[in-house]
């Protein structure tokens, strides 16, 4: 008896949805008698849905899939938010009405800057300030009691730090690096010979005293040129092979010969080498605890989301 009055209230929510269809878009799911309507996923969906807009075109693949993504993640996190109001309502919780007025204030004066403003952008996506007032409360309780439920209960020790260092030590490795100036010459075709011989007559300058720094600001024709041709620490793996060969086989202050690729020729300057190491521990320390606290978090949140989905009515609409 108690399910068949259960599903009579979804049947005559979702009714009456359906018939404010210009206003709700129809219903895509019932938690406990809230009903989460496709208007309202659009709506919280659409900060997300813009950034894609600027990444992808929207007829792409690309864009279509991550869309889905979004939009399923939107459905979910709108069903976590009533989850975690019905748990409000229910566990005996209240938010003074002063309280939410002080907290709409807050919004208007970071967000909005006056109460003019704020009419007008409600306005124009169709909102009364009752509907924001009540957006404003329920983004505050779920704060709150996510962070109560899960923030507060998270508690990363230094003995978990260090074990998780010591069993990821392999991470935390960096590559033989090598401080370089370079000088680039591009070819304007795959059988250039003119650049090869101009490199060839740089590199004896250098060879005869020049400053590697001066040739390389008058002659290369990269990036680096302005600089002296002064490029950051690099690992072996961030050369290309023909140069990380010549660079790792010469040691601080030597100048190599010209290097020859299909596109351009180079010469390079090795100023200071570094061999690989293991971070010490006590340099990434606050990374791991970062990390271990994300992965406690994400474990404790969906913990207590699967509790309260335990204790609550929830239909989907396909």
């Amino acid at each position: 008896m108690k399910y068949f009055r259960f599903a009579f209230l979804i049947v005559i929510l979702a009714s009456a949805a359906w018939c404010r269809a210009d206003l709700v878009d129809g219903v895509k799911a019932v938690v406990n008698d809230k009903v989460i309507t496709y208007a309202e996923i659009k709506e919280f969906a659409a900060p997300a849905l813009d950034a894609l807009r600027h990444q992808y075109p929207e007829d792409s693949p690309e864009f279509q899939q991550k869309q889905y993504g979004v939009i399923t993640n939107s459905i979910e996190l709108l069903i976590e938010r009533q989850l975690i109001l019905h748990h409000f309502d229910t566990a005996g919780y209240r938010l003074p009405e002063s309280a939410v007025d002080e907290l709409a204030q807050q919004r208007i004066r970071e967000r909005f800057g006056d109460r003019i403003t704020l009419m007008k952008t409600l306005q124009a996506q169709g909102m009364t300030y009752e509907e924001f007032r009540q957006n404003v409360r329920d983004q505050y309780v779920e704060f709150e009691l996510r962070r109560r439920n899960v923030n507060e209960n998270i508690v990363i020790s230094p003995f978990q730090v260090e074990n998780y260092y010591k069993a990821h030590e392999a991470n935390y490795k960096v590559e033989d690096q090598v401080k370089l100036r370079r000088i680039v010459l591009n070819k304007t075709s795959s059988d250039d010979t003119n650049t090869i011989v101009q490199a060839q007559d740089i590199l004896q300058k250098i060879r005869d005293g020049a400053s590697f720094a001066d040739m390389a600001t008058n002659y290369s024709q990269d990036s680096q040129a302005k600089q002296g041709g002064a490029m950051d620490w690099m690992m072996r793996s961030q050369l290309r092979k023909e140069l990380s060969d010549a660079a790792f086989t010469l040691n601080a202050g030597q100048v190599s010969d010209v290097i020859e690729t299909p596109e351009a020729c180079y010469i390079l300057l090795v100023e200071d080498k570094k061999p690989a190491y293991v971070r010490p521990l006590g340099e990434i320390r606050e990374e791991i605890e970062k990390n271990l606290r994300a992965q406690k978090h994400d474990q404790l949140e969906k913990e207590w989301i699967e509790s309260l989905r335990k204790k609550t009515f929830i239909r989907i609409f396909a």
